[in-house]
């Protein structure tokens, strides 16, 4: 039964009016944490199945959802559009792009264990290079010129992240690590809480969150902003906690898939964004970058096999 139009949730800021190039359905997950009840059942199935949600009637939807056309209207006006016509042809634009540029692989769909690896691999291939674009479409550079300047002068970078963030977080501290920025990652929250509580202002410290709401990330990149750090936060939520606390947000997208989570869906754009980082800051500091990296591959060379079969001198 659909319900009534008050639903008891809170009041949601209206989107800014959507501009050509924005993807309605990367909109609509950035917006999904501020929906709750009957809205985030309406955002929820558009972004289950967008297609059909381009062709159904404003009635066939509110029943899809388990809501009603008056609360349809209003998730349209919380996402700037004057009415649910104009939804639709957003939508049916972004899937109608996705068709022509040949996304035939169902993103959506299970992977059955007597799948072949080929269908496994464009599924894969499919869902990771969707949050590429996505990504490429929601990251603003102007926010990504700020955070690679304060790396760029930053005496001391700490970096912060849990579980798998961790890892992307290892792989930024080695990247800026090789062209001399004094970085670490920190995975313990005491080692990382002693590192933060010694910051000082003009340090950077890096956060990396998908969900943005990680309660020891965001602790350490507090504890680090009381102490004048410069804060970033790489987060796939841009009113999340985390983004909250942070100066600088840079967000990701991430493909929503039945066969893996969305934080492990996050990990490609999320070190797509940081080797963006990485080479914005190498940029500004090429003369002692290059310098750096020379001599860091220079002191690894011995170590690698020599291309001929002999023993490296």
């Amino acid at each position: 039964m659909a319900e009534p139009e008050v639903d008891g949730s809170a009041p949601i800021a209206v989107a800014d009016p959507p501009q050509p190039s924005d993807g309605v359905l990367v909109r609509i997950r950035s917006m999904l944490p501020e929906f709750t009840g009957a809205l985030q059942r309406v955002a929820e199935q558009v972004l289950t199945d967008p297609a059909a949600a381009s062709r159904a009637t404003i009635v066939e939807l509110a029943e899809r959802s388990g809501t009603s056309p008056a609360t349809v209207t209003r998730f349209c006006r919380a996402m700037g559009f004057d009415g649910y016509a104009d939804l639709r042809l957003g939508i049916a634009a972004e899937t109608g792009r996705a068709r022509s540029a040949g996304w035939t692989v169902d993103i959506g769909r299970e992977i059955q264990p007597s799948d072949p690896l080929q269908r496994v691999l464009a599924q894969i291939m499919a869902a990771d290079t969707r949050a590429m674009h996505d990504t490429a479409a929601l990251l603003d550079l102007a926010e990504v010129e700020r955070a690679a300047v304060a790396i760029a002068a930053a005496p001391r970078v700490n970096i912060f992240g849990a579980s798998g963030s961790a890892l992307v977080g290892e792989e930024m501290q080695f990247s800026l690590h090789r062209i001399g920025v004094a970085a670490w990652a920190w995975t313990d929250v005491h080692n990382g809480l002693a590192s933060a509580a010694l910051s000082r202002s003009g340090d950077v410290a890096l956060g990396i969150s998908h969900s943005g709401e990680t309660g020891e990330t965001i602790e350490l990149l507090a504890e680090a902003s009381s102490r004048g750090a410069t804060t970033i936060a790489l987060t796939s939520f841009p009113r999340s906690p985390l983004a909250e606390l942070a100066d600088i947000v840079l967000l990701t997208a991430t493909q929503a898939t039945t066969f893996r989570p969305d934080a492990l869906s996050a990990r490609h754009p999320q070190l797509v964004v940081l080797d963006l980082l990485y080479v914005a800051v190498a940029q500004r500091t090429h003369e002692r970058s290059h310098a750096a990296f020379q001599r860091t591959a220079q002191a690894v060379h011995g170590h690698k096999a020599a291309k001929d079969g002999s023993s490296a001198p």
